[in-house]
């Protein structure tokens, strides 16, 4: 095997961003510069330049760093991003109206559920989304549903891998997991109960273009305690279906960019950290009623 080639500037700039792993608000100099692989004095005078620019920002309590606020606008305004989540918000505050829970709209990237946008309130269950981060697509109602119309490569790359545990509910064994999306496919929703956080209940449902293909999922998100689904899925589901509409008519475009994205593959490069956000209807799971309670 040759040797690895060096890291150009700006693969040492993507190392740097992409330390911040999900939950890691804050990372010192020295963590950084672990995870991204770099000399001490390169990641210093990088992260230098990037908080100079607004990319990071420094705390002034202790010295740690953060993403900047700059770096959030600029993935803001990604066309696709923002265009289903203008369409969304409407039907979202409608949902939250209804049931006063917590409500989310993801899409896949990278292997897992990019949450794009959130609404709760002082009553819902608290939770561990936030606008802008992923999530596992095992452990979370919108995942399962991503991942179980997700493109067969996908869905397989993502078995083969270690099902990580993060409560004594979740699921870790893959058949388990295979028959859990295969049973979402066929009744159109998929649930989680305990599985990413104790105490909570999601309930996920697909969103879909013109052509039929998931680009989304939307989901609710409750107490566990006394959560129903026949209570939480009528709204969902009507709210999923109207925004399927508005897509259909009046976002060709970006539904385009999402079923383009959904050509990477694990083969592709990038795919660990790739955007993949479009879920293309599986031929193995046939047509996909809307959800219902069989």
């Amino acid at each position: 095997m040759g040797a690895q080639r060096p890291l150009t500037a700006a693969g040492k700039v993507m190392g740097i961003l992409d330390a911040f792993a999900p939950g890691d608000v804050r990372l010192t100099l020295s963590e950084i510069c672990r995870r991204a692989g770099l000399p001490p004095s390169t990641g210093h005078r990088l992260v230098g330049e990037l908080t100079a620019g607004g990319f990071l920002e420094r705390t002034p309590d202790d010295g740690t760093y953060r993403i900047g606020t700059r770096l959030w606008r600029i993935g803001s305004r990604a066309p696709a991003v923002t265009g289903l989540r203008e369409l969304a918000l409407p039907h979202m505050e409608d949902l939250y109206e209804a049931t006063h829970d917590n409500v989310q709209l993801a899409v896949l990237g990278g292997g897992r559920a990019l949450f794009v946008e959130r609404l709760r309130g002082r009553r819902s269950v608290p939770v561990v989304t936030r606008v802008g981060s992923d999530l596992p697509l095992h452990a979370t109602g919108a995942g399962k549903v991503l991942l179980a119309y997700a493109p067969a490569a996908v869905r397989e790359a993502v078995l083969a891998e270690p099902l990580t545990r993060h409560t004594s509910a979740t699921l870790t064994d893959p058949e388990a997991l295979r028959r859990d999306l295969a049973a979402t496919r066929r009744r159109g929703y998929a649930t989680t109960r305990d599985e990413m956080t104790a105490g909570a209940f999601s309930v996920g449902v697909p969103v879909r273009d013109r052509d039929g293909a998931v680009v989304a999922a939307l989901s609710l998100v409750a107490r566990s305690r006394g959560a129903d689904p026949r209570r939480l899925l009528p709204p969902l589901a009507t709210a999923a279906r109207a925004l399927s509409r508005d897509l259909a008519v009046h976002w060709d475009a970006g539904t385009a960019a999402l079923r383009e994205d959904a050509a990477f593959t694990p083969d592709t490069p990038g795919f660990a950290s790739g955007p993949g956000f479009a879920t293309g209807p599986d031929p193995a799971s046939g047509p996909a009623p809307g959800p219902d309670m069989d």
